[in-house]
């Protein structure tokens, strides 16, 4: 009897010293994460060299939805939203009414422009780029992506995507995922 008791009491001591290890690394895990910002402004991260923030943004042209050509380097001058999107993914759905709403409201107060460039090589075809348009009511340009480059070069892996950049054509903020109205203010405020 008291060897079983003994042989219990070790047991017992095992799983105690097992849980305690197990519980004390993740807290370790999960306060090495505590001063961190997740999701949100990611021009800093040394990943996105090329893309960060203070880099002159990579100039582009492609065509809009409404067959007009248009470059980056056409908006010097303005401080420029520039989205990238697609028809299926949820949270770009949620951000456009947002986004609309700045435009009518901002864009020209506050001497913005809103490129929605659409990921067309991943979206589902033009036809939906065109419905999505008339649904939501929207009035800026999307160029249309069609090769994938842009996107790619952008690194928009997850979308939506939107890169902040001032008057001077330099990216000033990197933001991953999804934007209200309040978020462009904030931001678009920021730039020079």
């Amino acid at each position: 009897m008291k060897k079983k008791l003994i042989g219990l009491l070790i047991v017992g001591c095992l799983v105690a010293i097992a849980t305690i290890s197990f519980v004390k690394s993740n807290i370790d895990e999960t306060e090495a994460f505590a001063g961190e910002q997740m999701g949100t402004d990611m021009a800093a991260n040394p990943a996105n060299e090329g893309i960060g923030q203070g880099d002159r943004a990579p100039n582009f042209t492609l065509t809009t939805l409404d067959g007009k050509e248009v470059s980056l380097s056409d908006y010097q001058g303005k401080k420029v939203v520039l989205n990238f999107w697609a028809t299926w993914c949820p949270p770009c759905k949620a951000e456009m009414p947002h986004m609309q709403n700045y435009y009518e409201d901002m864009a020209e107060q506050e001497n913005v422009e809103i490129l929605a460039v659409n990921l067309t090589s991943s979206d589902v075809g033009i036809d939906k780029v065109e419905l999505f348009k008339e649904d939501y009511g929207l009035s800026f340009p999307i160029p249309l992506d069609e090769e994938g480059n842009v996107g790619k070069t952008y690194q928009a892996i997850t979308i939506p995507t939107t890169y902040m950049i001032d008057t001077t054509g330099t990216i000033q903020n990197k933001i991953v995922g999804p934007m209200d109205e309040q978020m462009l203010t904030d931001y678009v405020s920021n730039l020079k």
